[in-house]
């Protein structure tokens, strides 16, 4: 271990965040391979390696004899003031080596509070922070996730983004950059070959022009780079084919997700028409049952794991589900290992169902209704009616279960104080559901309703949607509380308004809020997505400072017609079929789901034969 690591770690909290040695971390020989790679999780140890996206992408590379990836996470602030006090430059969990001596540094991107941390991140390696600046080939700064789907906050920052399903495109574009190494091209020649690759965004290629009143008037192309209209994403098309993690690193300290995790699917037949998830991972693509078996019983026996999550966007419309319990039952339950489904549809969870998860151990049960009334469950296009929920609830109380979680958003298209007191009053129905079902008032119920403010996202039937006001949030949040004031059996948390305005107007903001971002972080922000840091006022300062409104970002109702920062991306959901579900949304009209009826989103292109396999 390097000695001034020694010197920092007994002065922090959770040193083993940072000491790396963890079982089935990947240590190679640096002289024996060509291209080392920094996987960066813009967050801290316990969120990064619970990410099996990251667990994935870290399995696909270290299978190259000449590719040795690394993990770096984002260091907490006492770690961090060390590291600043001491010159120790963030570094490698694997070898201790400091990311700047990598060839690739690539971020997976979740979740817009965590830009900052990336800024951060490039800071505490020594680098400079705006790509222009960093004029050397080596090393390249790449990003990835769901955030990518809007790259232009961080394109200042970012030499290029990956659009979709990192697997295939990853070792694609390493091989490019091995290329580039052998024939001693320059950064620009390695970007211009790149922005062949299907996936990769270089924003350097791309030049936003605006308009007289702060709108977009397009994204034009730089003369001579080549670049595409439009960068189509990646996905895998045969799941059965692609890399599973059965063998992953096994943490030291615990960690949020600290479980095997399957993917059942990719994608979600249901078009919910706020979920960006839900459009952007289509089309819908299943794993083999017996395959997913396979991978269940290897990773809790490499693991020594005594849980496992079956996951996806929601897991209960996988078509094999009681199959594949079934097979993982007879393997969990003599070895006392849990099995939990954390997305279950309301309108799908069954008696059969049930029985099979309670074999081996009771989790908490979670159901996410979105909306208070039938009405505004039918113009988000839920496809889920009061009866299935209760009828559910009906099933788990009869079966045990005592406690519930219900999910609903404040905040969405067309809401009214009927529809928000609608939650209040869907609550008591579960309570008394449960009054009449359980097998034991005795011990109780826990029914906890949790709100979120709707962020309206790209690439979904909502990107042109205006966000609320907060001050209209907030009364919308007294107003539900008071109404389930006198309810002691049901609890109500609700998602504070400051961040949620915060990521609409990343989400669907333009390459000028790179400023707003590096004043930010240059005044002190960092780890934005926890309470402990984040600063609401310093992010309006940064607004100010760089004449910006907010306001133009969240609150402001998007015409047909106008120009978005993400027009470049294309996901192969075509604009005009998210249009006709956002008319269809005020007309409180529900679209089938892709399994019961094909609406013709455009994503079947995707695929060999252009049939889904929903």
């Amino acid at each position: 271990m390097n000695r001034t690591l020694e010197h920092i770690l007994p002065k922090v909290q959770k040193p083993a965040r940072y000491t790396g040695g963890e079982y089935n971390a990947v240590v190679k020989e640096k002289h024996t391979v060509k291209t080392r790679y920094a996987l960066c999780f813009p967050d801290t140890y316990e969120i990064g390696m619970s990410n099996l996206g990251c667990r994935i992408l870290y399995g696909v590379m270290n299978q190259c004899p000449d590719i040795w990836c690394e993990r770096c996470f984002a260091p907490w602030g006492d770690m961090e003031e060390e590291m600043r006090r001491e010159g120790l430059l963030l570094y490698g969990l694997e070898s201790g080596d400091p990311i700047s001596d990598f060839d690739i540094i690539g971020f997976s991107l979740g979740y817009e509070m965590a830009y900052t941390n990336v800024l951060n991140m490039l800071d505490l390696a020594g680098l400079p922070l705006r790509s222009a600046n960093r004029s050397e080939l080596t090393p390249l700064i790449v990003a990835g996730g769901t955030c990518c789907y809007n790259p232009e906050p961080l394109a200042p920052f970012v030499d290029f983004f990956v659009l979709g399903e990192g697997e295939d495109v990853t070792l694609e574009y390493i091989r490019l950059y091995q290329q580039a190494q052998e024939e001693c091209w320059s950064k620009e020649e390695f970007l211009l070959e790149a922005a062949k690759i299907e996936g990769i965004y270089v924003p350097s290629f791309y030049d936003p022009i605006y308009n007289a009143d702060g709108t977009l008037s397009q994204m034009a192309i730089k003369e001579g780079s080549g670049a595409p209209e439009r960068v189509v994403k990646r996905i895998v098309t045969d799941m059965d084919k692609s890399y599973f993690p059965t063998k992953t690193v096994i943490p030291s300290t615990e960690i949020v997700h600290d479980r095997v995790m399957l993917e059942l699917f990719r994608g979600c037949i249901r078009g919910c028409r706020f979920c960006q998830a839900g459009y952007v991972y289509r089309p819908v693509r299943n794993r083999n049952p017996q395959l997913l078996a396979e991978y269940g019983k290897a990773s809790c026996e490499d693991s020594g794991y005594q849980e496992m999550t079956l996951s996806s966007l929601s897991s209960t419309d996988y078509p094999c589900l009681l199959e594949l319990c079934d097979n993982l039952l007879d393997y969990c339950a003599p070895r006392d290992i849990g099995l939990s489904l954390p997305s279950l549809r309301a309108d799908t969870f069954s008696m059969n169902l049930m029985e099979r998860l309670q074999r081996v151990r009771k989790g908490g049960l979670t159901f996410a209704p979105e909306a208070g009334t039938q009405r505004l469950r039918d113009a988000i296009n839920k496809n889920l009616r009061e009866e299935d929920l209760l009828q559910s609830c009906r099933t788990a109380f009869a079966g045990g279960w005592s406690g519930v979680k219900l999910y609903f958003m404040l905040g969405l298209p067309t809401e009214t104080d009927e529809d928000v007191l609608g939650i209040a009053d869907l609550a008591r129905k579960v309570y008394f559901t449960w009054r009449e079902y359980t097998s034991n008032r005795a011990r109780g119920v826990r029914i906890t309703v949790s709100t979120s403010w709707f962020v309206p996202k790209p690439h979904t039937a909502f990107q042109w949607e205006a966000q609320i006001p907060v001050s209209e949030y907030q009364r919308r949040v007294n107003l539900l509380r008071d109404a389930l004031k006198r309810d002691k059996s049901i609890t109500y948390n609700w998602h504070d308004p400051e961040t949620s305005y915060l990521e609409a107007i990343f989400s669907r903001g333009d390459r000028r809020l790179a400023n707003v971002l590096e004043w930010a972080w240059e005044h002190g922000a960092k780890m934005d997505s926890w309470t402990e840091y984040f600063d609401y006022q310093r992010w309006m300062d940064a607004l100010a400072a760089c004449g910006l409104d907010g306001d133009f970002y969240a609150h402001r109702q998007r015409s047909r017609e106008e120009v978005f920062p993400w027009c470049r991306v294309d996901t192969k959901v075509s604009s005009s079929f998210l249009w006709r579900e956002r008319e269809l949304c005020y007309k409180s009209q529900t679209t089938p789901d892709c399994r019961t009826r094909c609406s013709g989103c455009g994503a079947n292109c995707l695929l060999s034969g252009g049939v889904c396999n929903g």
